[in-house]
């Protein structure tokens, strides 16, 4: 017969942590069917996915334990001989399984992929255990990491088998209907118990946990104690001493029962032999472990095994009852008579079962196996007291136990034995539950009860996702400052926050707060990772303002321009805002301040390299055309950072970075320039002149270059001066020297003239530049609507303080050149440049500056006088 809870419709799953009995009266206590591995079952498996991560995962590992007892790698001086490269690819098979599976039906699908990728790791790592590799050294790092993942899949599984139920099966409209039809009456107890768990949710996810429990268990290493052959017999040495009474190999005098009923030792008190009670101890113990991993029928092959048939009868009391006979029969079978499933007297068998495990006559593993089947809490609490997960799974077993029966006795036409009032009031919630847990005697329950991943999974049972919020977020907060969680417990953290985000557990806006913050710490941990298309796909899983400040965080740590060339592709594949998160990453790194450098400021002309970091930071902006505004406005900006400083090479060094056509681009965006807003259309100008500053700056160094290289005339020989010094050889060489010494004179009096009148026109275009002048603002209707967030007040107090440290100085250079070119009368000209109320020059000028050019300029009258001329550069006329 099905199971009660077989799926009525054919799109819905089986749960993956179902146990593995699936037998037909196997009722009360576990009724769900195995689900099928999803994952295994597909045609490119994981294994292939996980060699591709291990290429692009980079390595890095600090994990402290989750649980309270298990202690992980914290070392990563030698991450092959730890292991840590293989945990590490579960970053990227993370984000792999994520990014492949985004559709809101494949959630359930990825929460078991995600605990394969779990799997595939543990079993290379138990592979290099195996082979020894790392020593003991690396051999205890991996046993540990082991230890952590199996622990990060059993939650995983937990998590998929409840949501899966809570999602699909508790959301059924048929499940809906069946609900209101109310219990059955009058049915058989296999009946009722099927439906009891078709209708009742609570007791499905009680049911699960324990499956759960079982699997957990289940996968832990069991120790085989027992020791046995192909045909074994009960108690064969009190047999064989009983049949021997002398013989003296077993020993005279010790007093054991003498009969071999199974009741016979309680009933006289008088025990075994020796040998027969060690192997009854290691069966009762073999038999409760089976028992626990959910292998009622292994227990029962052990029972048959070792001869004790009636333990194994015993075993199958528990059994629902069910007679197929008064069911309505297939046509042709009228008179055929059906078995008889289950036990007709099973609560005369719970009594008895209860009374057993309440006797302090029967060791405490019987007594326990006893108690799993007739919900008696205090036996298996005498025996499961040392472990979370074995208390957890007493309780649980007791309290479907007790709604089991209780549904039993109130929904079939039959009287049943009582039971004692003990057992009602054994009923407990699951707040109740867990509570008691925290407050267990035994400090290793507590401990694992406070443990982060006791809490995690504790609050998966209780459905309680807000609660378990604010838990990681004071994880979060517990941190020191300048430190993180270990990186696998963030990861580990933030899947499980993605997937409660996915099935609309986190609706409030506080748990919206704080899975973004948890989510957050993990982009953090990715950031240090250094992959691209991780950081930009979580980071896009939050809002606007912490991309910008998450993903710009990460730019600032790249320095290569492929890479990031690659961050800014994966940012725009992920859907990030990238022109506002390159904007925000530019300007935190032209406004940082970073220590100054042990060797001291480099040599004058070269730029330092925390000058070249915050320059080239405008490759950010090169990306997208549509940034060329901000682009020539973050230019504009590090441009008089730097021509304040007097760095020339640096100023230099920013303007190369902007596109020789940037203009042409502005149309290309804009459309034309009579569209470009009103920062663009300031910045545009700006850049223009700082083309031109520079332009004057590099004419007049090549001037400067020209005077200072100057031919130098031929030196005469002063060491012969002897009669000889006439000969005619030495006559033709001085005059060959002094011909060539006139050519190239000529020729460098040509350059420098010509040098000075392109410098002469180059200095005049800094200081007449048109409009209203060099770095003045051309006339705009009003400022830009975010002048504010754009600082504009304060740009333009910057302007006007370069404009009063430069113009002064350009005056001053163009003077030099037109002075020595001997152009006095243009030399005057200068102070009507200065004096023009056009461009009013006067206004920058501070009266020391001012009364420095106006000496100048006398000076320069002087040589007019000197030159009969008059003080203007005129011709003096009667």
């Amino acid at each position: 017969m099905d199971s009660p809870l077989q799926p009525r419709r054919s799109l819905l799953r089986q749960p993956l942590n179902s146990t593995q009995n699936n037998q037909a009266h196997n009722l009360s206590i576990t009724m769900l069917p195995e689900e099928q591995d999803l994952f295994r079952n597909t045609s490119s498996g994981a294994m292939g996915l996980l060699s591709r991560m291990q290429n692009r995962t980079m390595a890095g590992f600090d994990v402290t334990s989750m649980s309270g007892d298990s202690t992980l790698l914290t070392d990563n001086t030698d991450a092959v001989d730890n292991g840590v490269n293989k945990i590490d690819t579960l970053f990227a098979h993370f984000y792999e399984v994520l990014h492949t599976h985004n559709n809101t039906n494949d959630t359930l699908d990825v929460v078991q992929m995600l605990a394969q990728a779990c799997e595939q790791v543990v079993e290379q790592l138990e592979l290099e255990i195996d082979r020894g590799m790392g020593g003991n050294h690396g051999t205890k790092q991996r046993e540990a990491s082991v230890k952590w993942l199996k622990q990060e899949i059993n939650t995983w599984r937990l998590l998929h088998a409840l949501y899966y139920d809570r999602l699909l099966l508790q959301n059924d409209a048929h499940a809906d209907d069946e609900m209101q039809e109310g219990p059955l009456l009058g049915g058989s107890e296999k009946e009722v118990i099927q439906q009891l768990y078709s209708i009742n949710s609570q007791l499905r996810e009680y049911q699960m946990v324990v499956d759960w429990l079982e699997k957990c268990y289940e996968e832990k290493d069991q120790a085989n104690a027992l020791q046995s052959h192909d045909r074994m017999m009960a108690w064969e040495n009190t047999l064989f001493q009983l049949e021997n009474l002398q013989g003296a190999a077993f020993g005279r005098g010790h007093e054991i029962c003498k009969q071999l009923d199974p009741d016979a030792p309680v009933r006289e008190g008088k025990p075994l032999h020796a040998l027969d009670m060690e192997d009854n101890a290691r069966l009762g113990r073999a038999i409760f472990a089976a028992i626990r991993s959910g292998h009622i029928d292994e227990a029962l092959k052990l029972c048959k095994h070792f001869g004790q048939t009636w333990r194994a009868a015993i075993l199958e009391g528990w059994r629902l009852h069910e007679d197929p006979n008064f069911e309505q029969h297939v046509p042709g079978q009228i008179n055929e008579k059906l078995p008889i499933e289950g036990n007709p007297r099973r609560d005369v068998w719970k009594r008895c079962a209860w009374l057993l495990a309440d006797s302090k006559k029967y060791d405490e593993y019987t007594r326990a196996t006893a108690a799993v089947f007739c919900g008696h809490l205090g036996a298996l609490k005498t025996l499961l007291h040392s472990n979370w997960q074995d208390l957890l799974w007493a309780y649980m077993k007791v309290q479907i136990d007790i709604r089991v029966e209780s549904e039993i006795r109130g929904c079939c036409m039959k009287r049943y034995q009582p039971m004692p009032d003990e057992y009602w009031n054994g009923k407990m919630t699951l707040e109740q539950i867990f509570d008691e847990l925290s407050v267990a005697k035994d400090v290793s329950v507590r401990d694992y009860a406070h443990s982060q991943l006791g809490v995690i999974q504790q609050h998966i049972i209780l459905d309680t996702c807000g609660e378990l919020l604010q838990h990681m977020c004071r994880w979060l907060d517990a941190v020191p400052k300048d430190s993180h969680l270990p990186p696998h417990q963030l990861r580990f953290m933030a899947h499980i926050v993605l997937f409660m985000r996915q099935i609309g557990r986190v609706e409030q806006q506080g748990q919206q707060q704080q899975a973004e913050r948890i989510i957050a710490a993990y982009v953090d941990t990715l950031i240090k990772r250094g992959d691209p298309q991780a950081i930009a796909y979580y980071t896009a899983g939050l809002p606007n303002k912490l991309q910008v400040q998450l993903y710009a965080k990460f730019l600032t740590k790249i320095d290569q321009k492929r890479q990031r060339e690659q961050a800014l592709d994966a940012a725009l594949q992920a859907g990030l805002d990238v022109e506002q998160i390159t904007r925000h990453t530019v300007e935190i790194m032209r406004q940082e301040n970073a220590p100054s450098s042990a060797l001291g400021e480099p040599p004058t002309g070269s730029i330092s390299a925390v000058d070249k970091r915050k320059i080239h930071s405008l490759e950010y902006l090169l990306h997208l055309l549509e940034q060329r505004g901000e682009l020539l406005w973050q230019a504009n900006a590090m441009m008089r950072q730097y021509l304040a400083c007097n760095k020339i090479e640096c100023v230099r060094e920013v303007f190369s970075m902007v596109p020789a056509d940037v203009t042409n681009q502005l149309i290309t965006v804009y459309g034309s320039l009579d569209n470009l807003g009103p920062r663009e259309e300031c910045s545009l100008k700006e850049f223009l002149c700082y083309k031109v500053y520079l332009s004057g700056v590099d004419s007049f160094n090549e001037w400067v270059r020209l005077q200072q290289a100057r031919p130098q005339p031929p030196q005469k020989d002063t060491q012969n001066s002897g009669p000889t010094q006439d000969n005619f050889t030495e006559r033709m060489s001085a005059q060959h020297k002094e011909q060539t010494y006139m050519t190239e004179l000529a020729r460098w009096e040509q350059k420098v003239k010509e040098q000075s009148k392109l410098t002469t026109d180059a200095l005049f275009n800094v200081l007449l530049f048109p409009e209203k002048g060099w770095l003045s603002d051309p006339f705009i209707p009003k400022e830009p609507e975010n002048a504010a967030q754009l600082h504009w007040e304060n740009r333009l107090l910057q302007l006007e303080k370069l404009r009063s440290i430069c113009l002064p100085e350009i005056v001053l250079l163009l003077h030099d050149v037109l002075a020595k070119s001997g152009d006095y009368a243009a030399c005057i000209r200068l102070a009507d440049e200065i004096a023009d109320e056009r461009r009013q020059l006067y206004k920058v000028y501070t009266k020391q500056k001012l009364a420095e050019v106006l000496v100048k300029i006398a000076d320069t009258s002087l040589q007019l006088l000197n030159n009969k001329l008059d003080p203007w550069g005129y011709p003096i006329t009667s």
